[in-house]
């Protein structure tokens, strides 16, 4: 399965628009066009089929996260007790 193909199941799964998709990758600094989203969703066989590289789809993914969670809480630092 192609990087591509991850990236249109999750979309229809998801429910999710260009918009919200160029919102995602944003939220990591990560950006984005609909332009070149729309090449991704392309057929294969489409002249401006575009192959979906490993860095988008690692940015949407860690997007995606912290779309559906929130950003991470950071832990409070313990102190060390001296003896």
């Amino acid at each position: 399965m192609s990087n591509n193909d991850i990236m249109k199941k999750l979309r229809v799964a998801l429910k999710l628009r260009d918009d919200d998709i160029v919102h995602i990758c944003s939220l990591v600094n990560f950006n984005t066009t609909k332009t070149e989203l729309g090449a991704i969703f392309r057929d294969k066989e489409h002249p401006n089929f575009k192959p979906c590289g490993d860095q988008l789809l690692r940015n949407f993914l860690n997007g995606l996260i912290i779309y559906k969670r929130g950003p991470m809480e950071k832990k409070p630092v313990e102190k060390k007790q001296d003896q």
